[in-house]
């Protein structure tokens, strides 16, 4: 059930003066955390064309190509324009041509399952973007497309798909202090929608290691999104939650983890890899909570949980 989330081994990118990647990383180190990823049983990589501009999915396909012994999925819709600003492009001239270029970095002759990269209710309005999908589907080039929603209001995008009974799956944000798309999930299980739970670990916040004095380099996005408000509630926000792990002897990043694993309808969990050793704690420990838990954790989020949501979501 766990993927590999191939945000992180992009590398620092910057669209002008925001960082859009996660500071530096070693090529070496991240062709080493995908091959001991495949080693522990990961056979799920999601990556996106936007990721290190497209050096996330070059180094995945240097690992795999057109190997049968994974499955890769990769997101179409951002861009940079001239001026390093970031564009949304769902035009189907634009989704063809990225899609031919992102199976040349892949090394692949079809993707397994493409992603409109956080595209609106308007662009799937306009059409453009569903007739690319749905062409490049028919021609071989993808197997599957669905659309990876957004981050905190998942709900219109969702509908629309599952009201047209387009597309194959749903890629949201799901983890213990972000459950707004919960019910979201329910109705696309309920569709026969595939979902990918991304940002299990919410940047980190959920493995417990962060403090109120954490910084993050200039090229890392964590540096505008865990502002130091954030870092300073959300281990209070927290300490109720943690005597589960203990309880159960495993990690709190293992317990995040388990909270997704427990949700019915998810199909895969993509926490964020860049090295060997996140790789191998990612993997391990994975239990299924019981409703005890689950209802424990709902009510904890309605407390004090999603507040912290509510904040991050004024960060952008």
């Amino acid at each position: 059930m766990i993927g590999f989330g191939a945000w992180g081994i992009g590398g620092p990118t910057m669209a002008g003066d925001i960082p859009i990647g996660w500071g530096h990383v070693d090529d070496s180190t991240s062709l080493a955390a995908l091959k001991r990823a495949l080693d522990l049983g990961i056979t799920f990589y999601d990556t996106a064309d936007f990721y290190g501009l497209g050096h996330s999915e070059e180094l995945i396909g240097k690992s795999f190509a057109n190997s049968k012994d994974v499955v890769i999925a990769t997101k179409v819709g951002h861009r940079l324009r001239d001026d390093r600003s970031i564009y949304l492009d769902y035009s189907k001239e634009y989704i063809l041509t990225a899609c031919e270029n992102s199976l040349k970095r892949l090394r692949r002759d079809c993707i397994d399952y493409y992603q409109l990269h956080s595209a609106k209710k308007v662009h799937l309005e306009q059409g453009e973007c569903i007739e690319a999908m749905e062409q490049l589907k028919s021609s071989g080039k993808i197997r599957y497309w669905g659309l990876s929603l957004n981050t905190y209001h998942p709900d219109p995008e969702a509908e629309y798909l599952i009201n047209h009974g387009i597309g194959d799956g749903l890629q949201l944000v799901l983890n213990i202090i972000n459950q707004r798309s919960l019910l979201v999930v329910q109705r696309a299980k309920a569709a026969g929608y595939g979902i990918i739970a991304r940002m299990p670990l919410q940047f980190g916040l959920l493995t417990g290691k962060f403090t109120k004095t954490t910084t993050f380099s200039s090229n890392d996005h964590r540096k505008f999104r865990l502002s130091p408000e954030i870092l300073k509630e959300a281990p209070f926000a927290l300490e109720d939650l943690w005597p589960i792990a203990e309880r159960e002897g495993i990690s709190k990043s293992s317990l995040s983890l388990s909270y997704c694993a427990s949700i019915a309808g998810v199909s895969t969990i993509i926490p964020g890899i860049k090295t060997p050793a996140q790789a191998e704690e990612n993997t391990k420990d994975i239990i299924t909570l019981g409703n005890q838990d689950l209802q424990f954790i709902a009510a904890l989020y309605r407390e004090r949980l999603s507040r912290i949501t509510d904040m991050m979501e004024m960060r952008g």
